[in-house]
């Protein structure tokens, strides 16, 4: 289907995907796994999750091929590719959207997560939610993928057991590193939800390791000191409407990416703010890096290195953990 490997999409830390074309006419993409590199585990995880689920904002498991060494996950095509290319124009695409279209994909990536948390059978936590991982369709409507880190719990499970911490560097919870600011749960995908729509705003990564200043790095500080100070981003010549959807967005993804998960919304919350009226939200506490109170009562409850510098890798992660 793939013409033997022909036309390559892209890569990750899995392997390769490649466009493929089916025998009805259909247009699909292609991930290989390279099984020295993925684990068995993860693959299985992608085919139970997604293979049971259908949402207008998820993208589509068509089907799976093992062969010995080679395993490959099918999907379906997404001409546009994934938002990073349109987020991060300095990747070389520079091809800016409009405020109403990224206004309008950070509504079907809450829609999907909402899916995820509340509308299986089952409870789905992604733990890897990211630009590079929410698709585009020809029309631009989001698709939330790549479900290889994502668990499945009972939909009664408010604190949800986990034994490392997973995702990517910038986007990760704090609980799944520091268990005593609260436990692991639905709340985790909230938060690297917020950091999406930040860098949506900014147009940049949320953390940079060559920055020379501290309010460089922490990217949220640095949006809030703008908001609260009534300063808009620099947004050219928007009307009046975009204007008022960027603050809903940078409003909401403060309150996403709060440090506490209790003091966080739920996905239908955030929805529910990313829709209603600008003039009825109120701005969040002021983000802040881990406290160096909260390192020091995590570290002597349980001493263990510091995570890593958040702020030096965007590589995906499991870390061994608690």
């Amino acid at each position: 289907m793939t013409h033997n490997f022909k036309n390559k999409l892209g890569q990750g830390g899995f392997g390769f995907v490649y466009k493929g074309k089916l025998q009805s006419g259909r247009i699909v993409a292609v991930k290989m796994l390279v099984m020295s590199k993925a684990n068995g585990q993860d693959f299985i995880n992608e085919v139970a999750t997604i293979g049971r689920i259908h949402h207008v904002n998820v993208v589509r498991l068509v089907g799976f091929c093992i062969q010995r060494s080679k395993w490959a996950l099918v999907y379906d095509f997404m001409p546009n590719g994934s938002l990073d290319k349109f987020v991060f124009l300095d990747q070389g695409n520079n091809i800016p959207l409009n405020w109403e279209r990224l206004y309008k994909i950070a509504l079907g990536v809450g829609r999907g997560i909402e899916y995820l948390h509340q509308g299986c059978d089952m409870q789905i936590l992604h733990f890897d939610i990211k630009p590079h991982n929410i698709l585009l369709d020809e029309d631009f409507t989001p698709k939330v993928s790549d479900f290889g880190l994502a668990k499945l719990y009972s939909t009664n499970d408010s604190i949800v057991s986990i034994t490392a911490a997973r995702g990517t560097l910038g986007y990760i919870a704090p609980e799944l590193f520091y268990k005593n600011i609260g436990g692991v749960s639905f709340k985790a995908d909230v938060y690297s939800f917020g950091m999406l729509l930040l860098e949506m705003v900014g147009k940049r990564k949320n953390v940079n390791a060559f920055a020379e200043h501290s309010s460089q790095i922490y990217f949220p500080s640095w949006i809030y000191n703008r908001y609260d100070q009534e300063e808009d981003m620099k947004m050219g010549d928007a009307t009046e409407d975009e204007k008022r959807y960027v603050r809903k967005m940078v409003i909401v993804a403060l309150w996403c990416i709060q440090m506490k998960p209790i003091n966080r919304p739920s996905m239908s919350k955030a929805l529910e703010m990313l829709e209603g009226e600008v003039e009825l939200l109120e701005m969040p506490p002021k983000p802040t890096l881990y406290s160096e109170e909260m390192l020091v009562e995590d570290h002597m409850s349980n001493p263990i290195e510091a995570p890593i510098s958040l702020c030096n890798s965007l590589g995906t992660i499991t870390l061994d953990g608690r």
